[in-house]
This record gives C-alpha cells, sequence and structure tokens, in this order.
C-alpha cells in the first residue's frame, strides 16, 4: 500500500464483485462440507461411545489431539499425501469439527433427566425408541450449541485453505498480502466476519424453530 492510497479502493471493489461472490460461495461450500461430514461421523462416534462406554476416552484422545495441531502444520503434514486439493482441506477441516460436535452429542444425550428417562421406560419405549424420540430431541439445543461453534470455527479455518490452493476468502486476504495491497485483505477479512455472524444467527434461528418447547419456562 503506498502512502496516500485509501484504506478501501471502492472502484477496485465494483470492478471485482464476481470474483468476490465467487470466493464467498467458495467459503460458503467448503464450510458446508465440513460441517456437515463433521456432524455425520460426530454422530455416528457418539452413538457408539454411548453404548460402548470404553470408546469415549480414546476417541476422546485422539480428536483432542488433532484438535491441538496447528492448521497450516495440518494441511502440510497432509499435502504429501493428498495434495493440494479439496480432499486436503476438507481432512483438516473435518477433524477440527469432531471434538466440539462429539463432547456436544454426547454430554447433550447424558444430561437428559433420569427421571424424564424412567417415565419413557415405564410408557414402554424401547432403547432405540427412548435415543430417538426421547433423548435426542431434548438433546438438541445442546447439539445446535455445538454445532455453531463448529461452524464459526471452521468459517475461520478455511480461511487458511487458500494457501493450499483451495480458495474462499482466504484467497482475498493472501493476495492482499502478497500485494501490499489492503483493500481484497480488508473485503475478504469482514467478509469472514460478516459470514459467521450470519451462520452463527442463521443456527440460532434453527435452534429456536427445531426446539419450541426450549423457550417455554
Amino acid at each position: 500500500m503506498s502512502e496516500g492510497e485509501p484504506l478501501i479502493r471502492w472502484d477496485w471493489v465494483a470492478s471485482h464483485l464476481d470474483e468476490i461472490a465467487l470466493r464467498l460461495g467458495e467459503h460458503l461450500e467448503l464450510t458446508l462440507i465440513a460441517v456437515g461430514l463433521g456432524l455425520a461421523i460426530a454422530f455416528g462416534l457418539s452413538i457408539l461411545i454411548l453404548r460402548y462406554h470404553w470408546l469415549e476416552q480414546p476417541t476422546v484422545f485422539a480428536t483432542g489431539t488433532l484438535y491441538t495441531i496447528p492448521s497450516l502444520a495440518l494441511f502440510a503434514l497432509l499435502v504429501p499425501w493428498t495434495g493440494l486439493t479439496l480432499l486436503t482441506a476438507e481432512i483438516g477441516l473435518v477433524g477440527y469439527t469432531l471434538l466440539i460436535l462429539i463432547r456436544n452429542i454426547v454430554g447433550g444425550v447424558r444430561a437428559v433427566p433420569a427421571d424424564v428417562l424412567a417415565a419413557a421406560r415405564g410408557m414402554g419405549y424401547s432403547g432405540a425408541q427412548l435415543f430417538w424420540q426421547v433423548q435426542l430431541p431434548l438433546a438438541l439445543p445442546v447439539i445446535v450449541a455445538g454445532t455453531r461453534i463448529a461452524t464459526i470455527t471452521t468459517i475461520g479455518l478455511v480461511t487458511v485453505t487458500a494457501l493450499i490452493g483451495q480458495g474462499g476468502l482466504g484467497y482475498l486476504i493472501l493476495i492482499g498480502i502478497q500485494r501490499f495491497f489492503s483493500t481484497p485483505l480488508l473485503v475478504g477479512a469482514f467478509l469472514s466476519v460478516m459470514l459467521a455472524i450470519a451462520a452463527d444467527a442463521a443456527l440460532v434461528l434453527l435452534q429456536r424453530a427445531i426446539t419450541p418447547w426450549a423457550r417455554v419456562r
């Protein structure tokens, strides 16, 4: 950025709207894939943990260890095996969602009051009915809360995937840094923050829609 140049060049923004929209779409796509796959994997692992309690410690240890690895280091470790591909990005992104989602799913199901479970058993609910019709619905607020955290975290991490050629809003930030040009850098950063806020608000509305009983005092 040269001296005297404005922080934001609106003429650049106006002439690059298509590219900005493309990068925003890429960012959203990478996030949705990661959170969706993370939820599916975490849900399956959580069911196994709830059924076989001995699996909890090794699962939490493995996902916790993965969570502590810096994102750039993890992508660098994966590149020799999977290349500069979407697969590399998603392996890392999905991995970072697992610890958060598993803890919330398992914790939410276990937090269902014992008297509620006893009443359901007294009404003749089988084990499967108890889980799907009682425990899971009552655990939804906690599960959605975990999904909100995982989604916001993923939106932030997706900006790093530009370093392995996967675009997203991180691409705008990267070219802004490389060219010492503040406009794309600020546009990418601003839209990343706005996307995180919008995603969080959408999940709050979803939670209210699917758990109306949680608002009743």
